[in-house]
């Protein structure tokens, strides 16, 4: 192998121990633990696109249902997605290894993410701000799925997988999104985000509130919440979340400057 090779497998090795090691300017994200029980709320995507350009028939389909988790701790999450951009992705594309020709394959392939704010009357997504990021973590380097906490609390699918398919449904539970009023990690009046790999955004919704069974996790008094028999959009491609994205594992890449040295000799 030549120098400029293992100086290249080094330095992707080198980013992706600093990725491991990135969190928020305020620390990790803090667990919540007193959600209201029962409490439920979907987002249903628009019928009218938000993204025009591309060769999206009408728009993309779907909702993000979410429910307090166990006990009140942190939220269940529920997506669906389908009618995507054949642009959307995925895609597999070769990263090149800095100062060399060798080429490792990566998979690229659309993101959705909670947004600090709603979405107005225009319906321009752009209005949804930024990630919904409370602990000041950032957005680069990417999110490290094996260690959630270390994340932006608004990224879903850096989190839990990104839309691997179409249609596209998965499942997870996130510990550190909160579905009573106060924390920063508080997203019903906010908005969920479906991206291209490239940041563009294609579409987005607000929260509406269904149900509410109590005020926290040992509370037997009611909240006073819009009742609403919304259905989920049903489909038989359930995809759970079983790690990271690319064809690359974060392991292996944090392992390459060790397989460069041994190469080497």
């Amino acid at each position: 192998m030549r120098l400029f090779d293992i100086v290249s497998l080094a330095t992707l090795g080198t980013y992706v121990l600093a990725q491991n090691s990135t969190t928020g300017q305020l620390g990790d994200a803090i667990a919540v633990t007193n959600n209201p029980l029962g409490k439920e709320a979907i987002a249903v995507l628009p019928r009218k696109s938000f993204f025009t350009s591309g060769s999206l028939d009408g728009n993309v389909k779907g909702a993000v249902r979410v429910t307090t988790g166990p006990k009140g701790k942190g939220v269940n999450f529920e997506v669906t997605f389908s009618n995507l951009p054949k642009e959307g992705g995925p895609f597999s594309r070769w990263f090149p290894l800095l100062l060399s020709k060798m080429t490792y394959p990566l998979t690229i392939y659309p993101a959705y993410h909670l947004h600090v704010n709603p979405l107005d009357a225009s319906g321009n997504c752009t209005k949804t701000l930024a990630h919904l990021d409370p602990f000041i973590r950032g957005e680069d380097p990417a999110c490290n799925s094996t260690n959630p906490a270390t994340c932006q609390v608004g990224d879903l699918s850096g989190k839990y997988g990104k839309i691997t398919s179409d249609p596209f449904r998965a499942r997870f539970h996130d510990d550190f999104t909160a579905m009573k009023e106060g924390p920063g990690s508080y997203f019903l009046n906010r908005s969920i985000v479906v991206h291209f790999a490239n940041k563009t955004r294609i579409t987005c919704a607000n929260f509406t509130v269904l149900r509410c069974a109590g005020v926290n996790a040992t509370s037997t008094t009611d909240e006073l919440c819009q009742d609403s028999s919304t259905p989920m959009p049903t489909d038989n491609n359930v995809t759970p979340f079983i790690g990271g994205a690319g064809t690359l594992s974060i392991t292996s890449l944090a392992l390459l400057p060790l397989v460069a040295v041994f190469l080497a000799f």
